[in-house]
């Protein structure tokens, strides 16, 4: 039997790997809203160029996400995030010596195959191979640390912007991958060794049926779609309806702070339930915001923006630990990639899609996304536990 390990070095091994995936979000996923412009201006483009490049390379996140869960499932994680690491470091670096466009979406290329190995599927599939079933603890825990991405990336990558410029702020990403990130994901158990401890045997069921599989892949994607589109128009919906400027971005600043709260009751009281009971509350925590926005206003700003964010929080961590509890850990992160795949591809679509909503609709586009959330909840209220 291989021993159970420790509660501190549990600890040291979600800081860790929540410390590496805060790097890689933070290099990727958020580096646009600070580099994009000058960016752009450096190369002769408009912005939505860069802006495609990112959702070009959410679209290569997407198709290889599932090889990378099957390499999880086979040989551990450890292998496969320090490989992101190398790779996301090769696309900042691309980024950084683009003279021309074809080079700067080729840049951006390799950092999407970076994000479908290296962001948190593949995390919460390392997790999976270390912890088994017990692994729900330590997903909340890494979504906890790498929560902070944005507040970690966007300063950093100003900062170096304003210092050097945004050649060498891609640069100094691709440095801490291999100089902080890549020695922490090295740090860390292979991931398929010490699954099997003598208190948590690994028992899964029968497979599950397409019907169920189908709803959760809906479910994701059309919460990722949620999230995406509020986090590019949140001020803007706001203030479309009725919502000064300064009170649009003071609402919006909620949502960092509502996420980790909402994090911390899932690591809390909600971990006493079914992940399937505390995914139900927060994708209905979406619509049941924008009920109050739209019947109330204005006023209506602050709340909208806690709920959501609280609601978000948590279907991060749903995305994790859902497919753990419904289905137990054989072919975990094969699963997993497949089911965050179409939400992937719905992120990259999210901001061109809402944005044109918004434009067209005002305050009325949050309909749209009131119907994703509401069918998404009526496609839980259809699941079972297993």
């Amino acid at each position: 039997m291989i021993p159970r390990l420790t509660s501190a070095r549990r600890g040291l091994i979600v800081a860790a790997l929540g410390s590496s995936l805060t790097v890689s979000w933070a290099s990727s996923y958020y580096i646009p809203a600070v580099l994009a412009v000058p960016m752009a201006a450096d190369l002769g483009l408009s912005p939505v160029w860069v802006f495609g490049a990112f959702s070009m390379a959410m679209v290569v996140s997407a198709m290889v996400g599932p090889w990378a869960g099957v390499r999880i499932d086979d040989f551990g994680g450890r292998g496969v995030l320090i490989a992101s690491n190398f790779v996301f470091a090769a696309g900042l670096a691309l980024l950084a010596v683009a003279l021309s466009p074809v080079v700067m979406f080729a840049g951006w290329a390799v950092i999407g195959l970076g994000m479908g190995i290296g962001l948190y599927e593949a995390g919460f599939a390392t997790l999976a191979g270390i912890y088994g079933k017990d692994a729900r603890g330590p997903i909340t825990g890494i979504t906890l640390i790498a929560g902070f991405a944005s507040t970690v990336g966007w300063p950093l990558s100003g900062l170096m912007l304003a210092t050097w410029g945004w050649r060498e702020a891609c640069l100094g990403w691709a440095l801490i991958h291999l100089f902080v990130a890549l020695p922490l994901n090295a740090w860390l158990p292979t991931g398929t060794e010490t699954a099997a401890t003598p208190s948590a045997p690994l028992k899964d069921g029968p497979p599950p049926s397409r019907l169920t599989l189908g709803l959760l892949a809906f479910v994701f994607a059309v919460t990722s779609f949620n999230s995406t589109a509020m986090a590019a128009h949140l001020p803007g919906l706001l203030q479309a309806a009725g919502a000064s400027t300064a009170v649009a971005i003071a609402a919006g600043a909620l949502i960092g702070p509502a996420q980790v709260a909402a994090r911390v009751l899932e690591f809390g009281v909600l971990r006493r339930f079914h992940p399937l009971v505390s995914t139900r509350v927060a994708v209905a925590a979406h619509p049941v915001a924008a009920v109050a926005l739209v019947t109330v206003g204005a006023p209506a700003s602050y709340a909208f923006a806690f709920l959501h964010g609280a609601g978000n929080g948590i279907l991060t961590i749903a995305r994790g630990t859902l497919p753990l509890a419904m289905f137990g850990t054989a072919g975990y992160g094969r699963r997993i990639g497949w089911l965050n795949a179409p939400a992937r591809i719905l992120q990259a679509a999210a901001p061109l899609v809402f944005g044109a909503a918004l434009t067209a609709w005002g305050v009325s586009a949050i309909w749209l996304t009131t119907g994703f959330g509401l069918a998404a909840t009526l496609a839980l209220l259809i699941l079972r536990r297993n």
